[in-house]
Formats: C-alpha cells, sequence, structure tokens
C-alpha cells in the first residue's frame, strides 16, 4: 500500500515538474505569441484567446519530443490564429462601418524596432487585412519573425515551395500599398505637435498644412459610438471634419502616446479615454488618420502591451 502511494506520488511530482517546465517555456515566449497573433488577427482580446488555446495544447505536448520549442509552439498559435480568422472574417462582414484594428498602447522599445513598429502600425495591418489568411500567415511569419520556409510549411500546412510562392506574392501586394517610407523620430514628433496644436485650436488652415493632398480619415465606433462610416478623402474634406469635430476641446485633454509603435493622440473626457487617433505620417506629412471611438476596442490604452519578434 505505501509502495503504491509512494508511486502515485513520484508520478505527481514528475507531472507537476513537466508542466513547470512547459509554464516556463510558454511564459518566455509569451508575448512574441501574443504579437504573431495580434499580427494576424489585429484584435488582442481574440489574440489572448488564441493565447489561451495555445497553451491548453502546449501543455499536453511531451517536451523531450521536441525540437526547436519557440518554432513548436509559434507553429501551435498561427493553426488557432488561422481558424480564428475565418470567425473574424464573419464577424467583420456584419460591423456597422469602417473596421479598425485593436490599438495597443507600446513601449518606447517598439518604436525603435523600425520592422516590427511597421509591422503592427494600423496601416500596415490594415494592408494585410487585403490578404488571404494563408497569405498573411506566411507574410507575418516570414517577413517579421524570419521563420524559414519549411517551418512556415508545417504551420500552415503547404509544401515549402507553396510557401516560397505565397510569400513572392504577398511581399508584392503588400509592397504596392505599404507606407513609402521610413520617417525619422524627430519628423514624426514635429508633424505630431503640428497636428496637435491645430486640432486643439480648431485651426483650418494649420490642418491644411501638416495634412497630405491624399490623406485619408477612417473612423471606428462599431455602431456603439458616432464616427463616420465611410472613409474620408482629401486634406481639404479631413480638415474641415477636424476643424468642426475637435475644434472645441474645453471638456477634453489631447495627449500625445505611442500606439501600435506610431504616434498617436488619446482623447480623454473625465479622464476617460474616448478617442484615440493612429497617425501615419509619410516624407513630414499626414496621410492617414485612424480614429478609433468603440469603447470595446480602447481597453489595452491604459498600460503597455509587450510586443517582442
Amino acid at each position: 500500500m505505501n509502495s503504491e502511494r509512494s508511486e502515485h506520488h513520484e508520478h505527481a511530482q514528475g507531472t507537476a515538474g513537466g508542466l513547470d517546465a512547459a509554464t516556463e517555456v510558454f511564459v518566455a515566449q509569451r508575448n512574441l505569441l501574443f504579437t504573431v497573433a495580434y499580427e494576424m488577427l489585429g484584435s488582442a482580446a481574440d489574440a489572448e484567446d488564441v493565447l489561451q488555446e495555445t497553451w491548453l495544447r502546449w501543455a499536453g505536448v511531451d517536451l523531450g519530443a521536441v525540437r526547436d520549442e519557440r518554432a513548436y509552439l509559434i507553429r501551435i498559435t498561427t493553426r488557432q490564429s488561422l481558424s480564428r480568422l475565418r470567425t473574424l472574417g464573419r464577424r467583420k462582414e456584419s460591423y456597422v462601418g469602417t473596421w479598425l484594428p485593436e490599438p495597443l498602447l507600446t513601449a518606447p522599445d517598439v518604436a525603435e524596432d523600425v520592422e516590427l513598429a511597421d509591422s503592427v502600425s494600423m496601416a500596415m495591418l490594415l494592408v494585410m487585412e487585403t490578404l488571404s489568411p494563408t497569405e498573411r500567415a506566411v507574410f507575418v511569419l516570414r517577413d517579421v519573425f524570419g521563420l524559414g520556409y519549411d517551418e512556415i510549411a508545417e504551420a500552415v500546412d503547404k509544401s515549402p515551395a507553396a510557401v516560397r510562392q505565397i510569400a513572392h506574392r504577398a511581399r508584392a501586394h503588400v509592397a504596392a500599398r505599404r507606407p513609402r517610407g521610413i520617417v525619422s523620430a524627430r519628423e514624426t514628433r514635429d508633424a505630431l505637435e503640428a497636428f496637435q496644436r491645430a486640432v486643439e485650436t480648431g485651426d483650418l488652415r494649420g490642418l491644411l498644412d501638416i495634412l497630405a493632398p491624399d490623406v485619408v480619415f477612417l473612423g471606428d465606433g462599431g455602431g456603439i459610438k458616432q464616427a463616420v462610416l465611410r472613409p474620408v478623402l482629401g486634406a481639404d474634406k479631413v480638415g474641415r471634419l477636424l476643424a468642426a469635430g475637435l475644434g472645441n476641446l474645453t471638456a477634453a485633454t489631447l495627449r500625445p502616446a505611442q500606439v501600435n509603435g506610431c504616434p498617436a493622440l488619446l482623447l480623454r473626457f473625465d479622464d476617460a479615454i474616448d478617442t484615440v487617433v493612429a497617425v501615419r505620417i509619410d516624407e513630414g506629412l499626414i496621410t492617414g488618420l485612424y480614429a478609433v471611438r468603440n469603447p470595446e476596442k480602447l481597453s489595452r490604452l491604459e498600460k503597455e502591451t509587450l510586443l517582442r519578434r
């Protein structure tokens, strides 16, 4: 009887030890896995659900048989993200107005990693929305995270040769639509300050000076808060919209922030975030404004989200 009890005790200890090792590996890779899922989905809430699924599958894996823990975890996360993308696609079809990615308050080190900041920017996430789910997965895993074609092939259930073709096609698609070039930190700061000043004072002339002629303004209220339902194009229309809508900010505060690795303004009423306006800057002028007002998407703007490659 005693020997049975001690065997049971040893087995329980072994299981706990395995779980501890699995937990340690998962925790070490968690921020990377979240970044993969978020770049695939554009939704932090869905990325968290994917991580939960990834953990449940990872906890049942025999670690002794795993050659590359990081690649294995990325593979589980990618597969879960691909199945989640299909659900998200159906949800977006019935979404009221423009769907924008869920904005994240990011640490300064994300902005310093130019490629990571570019890949999580609102502009790039919207470009990735135009890819098929498999193209998006291949692009993210290859161009952002630098995985080999063989590893990606296992994650998306394709042959390495097919993955190469998909990567080429996705890269060409993104290249035709991606932001025009790298902007210096100084240019970014100057443009954001000029924009903030013009918005706070309702200065239409100042807005027209900082907005690119082909600027686009997108709003996301999710049918809960009032927002423009279609893109507003051109400096004149966008400038007038901003001057009229944000010209009287006596009851509000407007503060700069880093959102998705890029400059943004947070609009607060009574200390609660009402709107985040992410800003895309090309060659010193604002070419994209992404205003998220849907309260269901504003929960991750009070504390920084750690993104990793």
